[in-house]
């Protein structure tokens, strides 16, 4: 799925201006690997991502973009890491900026592959040798992985993560 309805909605009334959104990162853990997915906007590879819907529970949104994206069904385990991103301006114009909530998620079925057009590639790496990605991205995972009952607490001006 692309842009969601709600939010074209509210880019009829506000044009390009900045929108805030809630979104989630499932960082799917079978053993020792890890699901990543290939962005078909950027070929970058991630984490499944997406956008929490209005109303909606954000780990019931972490669960629901692994099945669209990936078509594989995981439950979420714990919340990992809560932080907001960098601005982001698309092809577009529209801006927008995310409250990130990273969820480590455990896979339960379901062969990966790129189920919406979102991505061009599905599939499982080892955690010990993931593809090239930005810091920000080895950061969820790196939460996801660690075996820590607290979310991860991202903060800017130097400060670094926090347990």
């Amino acid at each position: 799925m692309a842009t969601p309805e709600f939010i074209l909605a509210l880019r009829e009334k506000i044009g390009n201006d900045p929108l805030w959104l809630p979104g989630v990162t499932a960082v799917v853990l079978d053993g020792d690997r890890v699901l990543m997915v290939k962005r078909a906007d950027n070929g970058a590879w991630t984490p499944v991502t997406g956008i929490v819907d209005p109303g909606e529970q954000p780990a019931d949104a972490a669960v629901r973009e692994v099945l669209e994206e990936a078509g594989a069904v995981a439950v979420p385990e714990r919340l990992a890491s809560v932080g907001v991103t960098a601005p982001v301006v698309y092809g577009n114009g529209d801006r927008s900026q995310y409250l990130d909530l990273t969820f480590r998620c455990r896979w339960v079925s379901g062969e990966p592959y790129p189920a919406d057009g979102e991505n061009t590639e599905a599939r499982w790496f080892p955690l010990d040798a993931l593809p090239p990605m930005t810091e920000e991205m080895r950061g969820r995972i790196a939460a996801a992985v660690a075996e820590e009952s607290a979310a991860r607490f991202r903060f800017s001006g130097g400060a670094g993560e926090r347990a």
